[in-house]
């Protein structure tokens, strides 16, 4: 950064150092053709690399220390020896840990104005949290100014330069503190917040959170920069107007009541575009984390709609230096091993999305335990005797007296065994009755099987007639006893039980579901027989082992099969040899197989949480909440059974059909608990010409809603364009705006059009970002190209709301381009967006 250490105001000749290429990136020409974020992106890379290479000196330290304790156990004194044991083992603990926060390392930043008073603590950054009278000072013409005096890095481990100065801040110490609790209305010394998101050595992008947008603040003598919604508070903030002032102040303490609100209930927040819920939310996830780390030591999960909208989310809220703490996923990867890369039809993913596929989900689960032979749809096959006569009186093969699944993969009709020195035998009916006794709880079916088995040696006891030839109760249960290890020892009854109950998989009954014969018994009164015929169409890409891709629907499927299903209970792996039980012996070891000792049980506990199904969290965060599904909402819900909620969305923006239902299965998640209300009232990302724009949707969509209140002009009305050869229109905006915006360009089709759309804007670089429309919720761009409203609008029941969805996603410049189905008029103004 431009100051490696506590005070930004150094000179380049500080002793602490001033690394010169920061120096020579802070003063880049700001008419290079660098926008803003990439020359920010390119110090903060600098400063990455600064404290990469001053770990690789520790480590290199670390290696010399352990290698110097080596040696001293050569002069063999006791004394020696123990000085090398306890050095040993501090240089081992401490190489440990340099190497275990080796990556991702880099994650936030403060900028601080001076503090009242000079005094310094152990990790070398000011312990003042308040600036000092002078901080701040007003000209003559009313303009606020402000020098930053001090940039502190904050990280997962505090790293100090050779001559002691912080490179970066560990994010547990007390100078990190206001990088989690500060808020715009109680700021204390801290200007500007970044979000730094790297991966491996590599800065990938930075987020700016301004926390005093009135300041007109500089950095090392030249204006500090900001990225991303701080910039747009910046520009809020430091017009010349009192009542605009009065707008920030509103906007910061809306979203301050948010932040700090009781943590012991729901906190539900709504609020039109851009009106800041997403960033709120996520600050006030870090804020109550900081504040009380044991009570939400369960972890954090974080719900977004889509994958576009967790990288934004991961730059908002980083990790905070201990594994598993903060969990951050989209809706489709919410289920471990599963990960959503199909898009299903509205008409599908209503279907799928139903309340109604819980029941159906139940009834398929046990359906599907009746296996259908292939090629025999009626389960008629059987599997002959060798030399057996087609037709004959007994076609079945009876190996040691017991009747094995048949090869053809259906599920077997009869089970026979000798016992007694009779033949006994137990038919498909009498088979049937006993699955249906099983099947008559609510229990998983995978963990009925125990039970089925029992079931099936008590119909065998019962059939042989052992019941009425032993009278004494001591020799009848001797009997028994005998009886049950016998037929069990067998490993053709095992075979049998495990083909007459399978054990089933999430996966595999969606893909028995695919069978439209099975799924319309299982769906009778449950969906119509078009319903019927699209879910089971729908499914066939999932293939006879269910391993083909899925869509975001159909993974709240598989945790609601992961429910109906349960998991089989897993042999206990052996904590201890017996021996040293016996004995109470304990193996001498090694401070480094301690270690690797110390590796081998979190992999373990890794392991056993990715065995869960479900991980119950702290407090869990859902993002755009309007956008889920019932099924959805269950999935969801299975997370957060004890956990504190903070739900954030708006139901202009709701691209769910039935938001009746969704708000039924909300409510079942949420519980009981407690509910504190919130709304943002105030749209900070919409210019109002743009934000007009999108209110003449919204009242189509949603009679009667109120759009936030946009609180700047650009002077910039929309464009509208009226496209012969949509493709090349499209590109030609795309690349227009590219030359007039320094950021994001994104460019919002229909869904169906996704992959046109990319082939139209290939080789126009990374600035320009093509999406389908359900894919831009919750993403903001400099500049939004809008292509065909009408399409939109069409493609689902709630296509209107995801239209006004689209059209907010600018911060600058909107251009609307019309296609066939649009009508639009003699300026090009499509009829969905005329007044």
């Amino acid at each position: 950064m431009a100051a490696q250490n506590a005070t930004h105001a150094a000179p380049a000749t500080d002793p602490q150092g001033t690394d010169p290429q920061d120096t020579d990136a802070r003063n880049a020409d700001p008419r290079d053709g660098d926008g803003v974020r990439d020359r920010e992106i390119r110090i903060e890379q600098t400063h990455l690399d600064r404290v990469y290479r001053r770990l690789e000196e520790k480590i290199h330290e670390a290696e010399f220390l352990m290698d110097d304790a080596a040696k001293r156990g050569q002069v063999g004194t006791p004394g020696a020896l123990a000085e090398r044991d306890a050095q040993v083992f501090r240089a081992g603990v401490h190489l440990n840990r340099l190497n275990s926060e080796f990556e991702d390392f880099l994650f936030g930043r403060i900028d601080l104005l001076l503090g009242k008073d000079g005094e310094r603590g152990p990790d070398g950054a000011y312990t003042s949290v308040e600036p000092a009278d002078d901080a701040v000072r007003t000209d003559p013409d009313g303009t606020v100014r402000a020098e930053i005096a001090e940039t502190l890095h904050i990280g997962r481990l505090g790293v100090l330069d050779a001559d002691y100065a912080p490179l970066v801040i560990d994010w547990r110490a007390p100078a990190a503190a206001p990088f989690y609790r500060s808020t715009p209305v109680a700021p204390g010394r801290v200007v500007r917040r970044r979000v730094i998101r790297s991966k491996g050595r590599r800065v990938l992008g930075v987020e700016d959170d301004l926390l005093r947008p009135e300041l007109s603040a500089t950095l090392d003598g030249a204006a500090l920069p900001v990225v991303g919604d701080g910039a747009l508070m910046a520009a809020l903030g430091q017009a010349r107007s009192h009542t605009m002032r009065d707008i920030v102040a509103s906007i910061q303490a809306e979203q301050d009541l948010v932040i700090r609100a009781p943590a012991a209930s729901v906190t539900e927040v709504e609020g039109g575009p851009g009106t800041g819920k997403t960033a709120v939310a996520l600050h006030r996830a870090a804020y109550l984390l900081y504040q009380d780390r044991r009570r939400y030591a369960g972890g954090i999960l974080v719900v977004s709609p889509t994958p576009l909208l967790v990288a934004y989310t991961e730059g908002v809220l980083p990790s905070l230096g201990e594994e598993g703490q903060v969990a951050i996923r989209a809706v489709g990867s919410l289920v471990d091993g599963a990960e959503a890369t199909a898009y299903d039809e509205p008409a599908v993913a209503r279907i799928k999305g139903s309340l109604r596929m819980a029941k159906l989900l139940r009834r398929a689960a046990r359906g599907a335990l009746e296996r259908q032979p292939a090629g025999d749809p009626a389960g008629a096959s059987r599997r002959r005797r060798p030399g057996a006569a087609e037709g004959g009186a007994d076609q079945q093969l009876s190996l040691d007296g017991l009747d094995p699944a048949p090869e053809d993969g259906g599920t077997p009709q009869r089970l026979r065994v000798v016992a007694f020195g009779r033949r006994i035998e137990l038919e498909a009916d009498e088979l049937r009755r006993i699955r249906q006794t099983v099947l008559g709880g609510t229990a998983p079916v995978n963990l009925l099987r125990p039970r089925a088995r029992r079931l099936l040696l008590d119909a065998l006891w019962s059939r042989s007639g052992a019941p009425q030839r032993y009278t004494d109760p001591e020799m009848a249960a001797e009997a028994r006893q005998a009886f049950d290890e016998d037929i069990t020892s067998e490993s053709d009854f095992t075979g049998f039980l495990a083909a007459w109950w399978p054990e089933l998989t999430p996966r595999a009954v969606l893909a028995a579901m695919a069978d439209e014969k099975r799924l319309g018994r299982w769906a009778r009164r449950v969906l119509t027989p078009r319903e019927t015929r699209l879910l089971a169409r729908s499914l066939k890409r999932l293939g006879p082992e269910g391993q083909g891709p899925l869509s975001v629907h159909d993974v709240a499927l598989l945790d609601e099969l992961h429910t109906v299903l349960g998991a089989p209970a897993r042999p206990r792996r052996r904590e201890m040899d017996p021996l040293d039980q016996l004995t109470g012996l304990e193996e001498l070891t090694t401070h480094a197989e301690r270690l690797a000792g110390g590796r081998r049980a979190r992999e373990e506990r890794m392991e056993r949480l990715r065995d869960e199904a479900r991980t119950d969290y702290a407090h869990v965060i859902v993002d755009e909440a309007q956008d889920l599904t019932p099924m959805q909402w269950r999935m969801v819900g299975r997370r957060g059974r004890q956990a504190t909620w903070t739900v954030v969305g708006d139901p202009a923006q709701s691209s769910w059909s039935d938001p009746d239902e969704a708000a039924e299965a909300r409510d079942e998640a949420l519980g009981t608990r407690p509910r504190r209300r919130f709304t943002l009232t105030v749209n900070y990302r919409n210019p109002a010409e743009i934000a007009e724009l999108a209110a003449r949707v919204l009242a189509l969509a949603m009679p009667g809603m109120v759009s936030p209140r946009a609180v700047r002009s650009t002077g910039l009305v929309p464009r509208f364009v009226v496209a012969e050869d949509l493709g090349a229109r499209v590109r030609e905006e795309a690349a227009r705006l590219l030359a007039e915006v320094d950021g994001t360009v994104g460019v919002v089709v229909a869904m169906g059009r996704r992959e046109e759309a990319r082939e139209w804007l290939a080789g126009l670089g990374d600035r320009v970002v093509p999406l389908g429309s359900l894919e831009a919720k919750g993403l903001e761009y400099d500049a939004t190209v809008v292509v065909s409203p009408a399409e939109i609008a069409d493609e689902s029941p709630a296509g209107l709301r995801v239209l006004y969805v689209a059209l907010t996603r600018a911060t600058q410049r909107l251009t609307v381009v019309s296609g066939e189905r649009d009508e639009p008029d003699g300026e090009g103004v499509p009829d969905l967006l005329r007044d």
